[in-house]
């Protein structure tokens, strides 16, 4: 079974009263905001942003999906956990996780990612400094 420890990227994101819906929990499109603001994290730390900055070159979201396990409500806070799981020279994968500190793990997911040339319009190879600094962090 996954847990939060397996993860090495983490951000712990407070639940709003606003992210509840008529349902009186958790909207389930704010599990997926808070994929990308795990998300966002990771390409922060491998060095992704700058490069797409710098390069034009970057990370597009190609699928995603969720698997709601548990239902949130405010108040609460939640560590939404994320990692690449396979690596291809033009794609990779990604896995979340959501626990709530007063539920437990609330929602997994995935995402396949492309790499893109933001200035060509295409895809392209993932660059090799970046590469580096996924394995690094996820041993893959």
């Amino acid at each position: 079974m996954t847990s939060l420890e397996d993860f090495k990227i983490k951000v712990e994101i407070p639940i709003a009263w606003g992210d509840m819906d008529s349902f009186k929990h958790v909207n389930n499109t704010k599990v997926f905001k808070f994929f990308e603001t795990a998300r966002i994290k990771y390409f922060e730390e491998t060095g992704f942003i700058e490069t797409m900055e710098k390069d034009s070159i970057g990370p597009i979201l190609a699928s995603t999906s969720a698997k709601f396990i548990k239902p949130l409500f405010y108040p609460d806070t939640v560590t939404v956990g994320t990692r690449v799981t396979s690596i291809e020279p033009t794609q990779f994968i990604m896995e979340y996780i959501v626990e709530s500190k007063s539920k437990g793990i609330a929602a997994l997911g995935e995402a396949k990612m492309v790499v893109y040339n933001y200035k060509s319009a295409e895809r392209t190879t993932l660059p090799e400094i970046v590469r580096n600094k996924i394995r690094e962090i996820d041993s893959i």
